[in-house]
């Protein structure tokens, strides 16, 4: 087996709105075929124009019902709210079911990385986005959107995967034989959460993080599988609905 390796994208500067970040990255690493090319959603919404200003959210009764409850900005509020298909809890924080399927507090909304008044939105389809740039690298690579989020039950953020393309996000180990022999009957690997994970360990948090991260090596399944559980299978979020109409 070969073994994996790991490349910082160095040398990106500050991302604009309409930069081409397939070949913002062709530029500066020869991406190859086979590899898994990781780059934080930050920098996809900014180049897909997904800065908003806060004044120009206008908030509903309902942003104000619930920023009085969580001490927050209606602004902000409303602004979660217009990016969300379902609002799962509104206290003590808000957590809410994206239009494109993940899971989050505040949406992902995120208020770092961008000047006082703004707040950066995900993109609309991180999917697609992970799409497009894979097609500008021109390689037969994977590309992953990352972002970061809290878990249930754990302290800390982790990094997750909320766009992919050329690559399954989970591996289906049903059918194989543990060490004992025994048929694996449920097991299936997040494989690109743990591709992002790792990205995001190298990319770091702060002011000096780097946004793009290649990883090299990996032998990965291409197709197959769905990362975001859908409803009906989700028990968590039935918990969660109950709990909101006992309330």
């Amino acid at each position: 087996m070969d073994p994996v390796c790991c490349h910082l994208v160095r040398g990106l500067p500050a991302i604009e709105e309409g930069d081409d970040l397939a070949a913002m990255v062709r530029e500066r690493f020869p991406v190859q075929d086979g590899d898994v090319v990781c780059i934080a959603s930050t920098v996809v919404s900014k180049a897909e124009g997904r800065a908003r200003e806060l004044e120009g959210y206008s908030p509903s009764a309902r942003a104000e019902e619930i920023a009085g409850k969580l001490e927050k900005d209606p602004r902000f509020v409303e602004a979660v709210l217009e990016e969300a298909a379902e609002v799962l809890l509104d206290d003590p924080f808000l957590l809410v079911a994206t239009k494109f399927g993940h899971i989050g507090v505040n949406a992902g909304i995120d208020r770092s990385n961008v000047s006082q008044g703004r707040i950066l939105l995900l993109p609309v389809d991180p999917g697609a986005s992970a799409e497009r740039i894979r097609c500008g690298l021109g390689k037969e690579c994977a590309v992953i959107v990352t972002d970061t989020c809290g878990r249930p039950f754990r302290c800390g953020v982790a990094g997750v995967a909320i766009g992919w393309a050329g690559v399954a996000p989970l591996r289906d180990w049903r059918g194989e034989r543990d060490l004992e022999g025994r048929e694996l009957e449920i097991t299936l690997e997040a494989i690109a959460d743990e591709i992002a994970g790792m990205a995001n360990l190298l990319m770091g948090e702060g002011g000096d993080g780097t946004p793009a991260v290649v990883l090299r090596g990996l032998s990965l399944p291409k197709a197959g599988g769905r990362l975001f559980r859908p409803r009906e299978l989700d028990v968590i979020r039935a918990c969660l609905s109950s709990r909101d109409r006992r309330h």
